[in-house]
């Protein structure tokens, strides 16, 4: 019995390799179990039925391109540890208020570009709350900024080889069936003609099709990582004398600057003409990377500041909420007992929704406020045994290293001209920046392996299975043998048209990396029978495989923006179209013409 059933596997090995990669599609679109969960699944159905081997799923693991993507999500996030995302975001947004529309323009010029060289996805996690902020700023709508944001860096991606993980898969695919590698910067004449089509449909169509209202969006202020704070300038401050629109706290994206306290008097117009003196309190609203990185400045005592106070940090920074039985609800935060009975500072105030308007002593105590402290050891731990503060636990929020910005700039610059100039491959490069940057540190170690997209690279290592499992299976020898007489015909520029057609309709509906892989094999071998040259057609796969507009779960910038705008469905179908066939006539006449 057991070897009829291998026997009838064996003869159907094709067939049934095609149920499962429909199976596979059905799955992916219905999204009852994430895609990576979808692709694993898929790969042990090949194993199981004998169709590969344990030597053949993890062969797999040995492919370049997932260590490559691995690299370069460190190397992003090294990018945002040293604040540099956050430092060009803050030069537009102190635009905006004079030229607005200008400023909108240079913030999306500025994604495109980050996009190129890092990964596009956290590029548009940064980029979030600071679109929400320049919105406030420009009077413009969030809905009309955040989707262009997301399909902004979608085009931005496919500017480079390593803008996005889809293009290196698509080129570690191609050379495993005997094709040159990619340069990086091969694609990029291609990628600058979608860029500049994607803008002009994003201009003259999707922009009208979206909607304008944001009564639905939580205001920036209501991020929860929001605090409450006052910074006192020091007497030896650097600051000290200059107006307070010339300092760099003022340059900072991530911070709000509501007002100076002087004495007992409170400036809150014209702030930036203030000339700041020793003892003014600044107060602000910043995010809590923020908050950690000024609690060590040289300039600013930071939080609530007793008399002799000299301003030392402590040991210790702990998170911890107010319980609503607190006996102190509703008196000012200054005046609550734990501050004056444990030798602690509060360094901020945190409060979901909405922050108190006035400064930080002052401030009226909730229910379920979370308020940041620091102290020593010592003190802290007396903390814990205050049955009114719950929820107290050392705060995972670490503070910018901007001064090893320079170092992590120059380690992705390094990557980029090393690929470039053919001096070390693309894998090589990415893992000695990660290394320089480890070195450097201007990530820690736990931070760079938190900076891994795990469910991307699960998802990778399963597709990259599957597809050994369609090969071996002879499934995509069959499928290019029921493709060739429908295509055979086809002038090359149509058959570019159609492998482009076929796998944007594809990414639409499952996602962008398990395309890449399923359909870049099936192009070369197809290709190959028509007697066509196949790089043109991997590169029209490489582009099509990433543009994902008409809908929200093809690609993973679409999902963030399509949560943190509160869109409908239907938003991304309305302005996706537009872009889609913009998009694609603009890329494909390019790879057909030039290519």
């Amino acid at each position: 019995m057991l070897d009829l059933i291998r026997a009838t596997i064996g003869a159907y090995e094709a067939e049934i390799g095609l149920f499962i990669l429909a199976s596979m599609f059905v799955a992916f679109a219905m999204e009852r179990f994430p895609a990576a969960v979808v692709a694993i699944l898929g790969a042990c159905a090949f194993l199981f039925l004998g169709i590969i081997d344990s030597d053949g799923l993890f062969s797999s693991f040995s492919n370049t391109a997932p260590i490559t993507i691995g690299a370069m999500f460190i190397l992003s996030g090294a990018l945002l540890r040293t604040g540099t995302i956050d430092a060009i975001a803050g030069m537009i947004i102190r635009r905006a208020r004079k030229r607005p529309k200008l400023a909108v323009a240079e913030m999306f010029l500025g994604a495109y570009v980050a996009s190129a060289f890092m990964n596009n996805t956290p590029v548009v996690v940064v980029m979030i709350p600071i679109i929400l902020r320049l919105a406030r700023a420009t009077g413009f709508s969030a809905k009309k900024l955040l989707i262009p944001l997301s399909f902004v860096c979608i085009l931005g991606g496919t500017t480079t080889l390593i803008g996005t993980s889809t293009n290196l898969i698509v080129d570690a695919v191609a050379r495993d069936s005997g094709l040159e590698p990619f340069g990086i910067f091969e694609i990029t004449p291609y990628g600058l003609v979608a860029g500049l089509a994607g803008m002009i449909m994003l201009v003259l169509f999707s922009s009208w099709l979206l909607p304008s209202d944001d009564s639905s969006i939580r205001p920036t202020d209501s991020n929860e990582n929001m605090y409450l704070t006052e910074l006192t300038v020091r007497n030896a401050s650097a600051d000290k004398g200059k107006q307070l629109g010339d300092v760099a706290l003022s340059k900072r994206a991530n911070i709000s600057i509501k007002a100076i306290k002087r004495d007992d008097l409170f400036v809150r117009h014209d702030l930036d003409q203030v000339y700041l003196e020793p003892d003014d309190r600044i107060v602000v609203q910043l995010d809590l990377a923020e908050l950690m990185s000024l609690r060590t400045s040289d300039d600013y005592k930071v939080g609530i500041v007793r008399k002799g106070d000299p301003g030392a940090m402590g040991e210790e920074v702990v998170e911890a909420m107010i319980s609503p039985q607190h006996p102190s609800i509703g008196q000012s935060l200054y005046d609550i007992p734990f501050l004056s009975q444990v030798n602690v500072r509060i360094l901020g105030l945190s409060r979901y929704r909405n922050l108190p308007r006035s400064d930080l002593p002052n401030a009226k105590i909730h229910g379920a406020d979370r308020v940041l402290v620091t102290g020593s050891q010592e003190d802290i731990a007396r903390m814990y045994e205050n049955q009114n503060l719950i929820g107290i636990a050392e705060t995972k929020t670490r503070a910018f290293r901007r001064d090893r910005a320079p170092i992590a700039i120059a380690a992705l610059a390094a990557v980029v001209l090393l690929a470039a100039f053919n001096v070390l491959s693309i894998a090589v490069a990415a893992i000695l920046g990660v290394g320089a940057i480890l070195l450097a540190r201007c990530i820690d170690a736990e931070e760079a392996w938190s900076s891994i997209d795990g469910s991307v690279l699960v998802l990778i290592f399963g597709m990259l299975a599957v597809g050994l499992g369609l090969q071996e299976a002879g499934s995509v020898d069959l499928l290019v043998s029921l493709l060739t007489p429908f295509l055979s015909n086809m002038p090359p520029w149509a058959l570019l048209f159609a492998i482009y057609a076929f796998s944007v309709l594809m990414t639409e509906m499952i996602t962008n990396n398990a395309v890449a892989i399923l359909v870049t094999p099936i192009v070369i071998t197809l290709a190959g029978d028509l007697g066509v040259d196949p790089r043109p057609l991997v590169v029209a796969v490489m582009f099509a495989a990433s543009a994902s507009f008409a809908t929200p779960i093809g690609y993973q910038t679409n999902t963030l923006v399509y949560a943190a705008g509160n869109y409908r469905f239907t938003d991304f179908f309305k302005a996706g179209i537009p872009l889609t066939l913009g998009v694609g006539f603009a890329t494909c006449f390019a790879i057909s013409y030039f290519m």
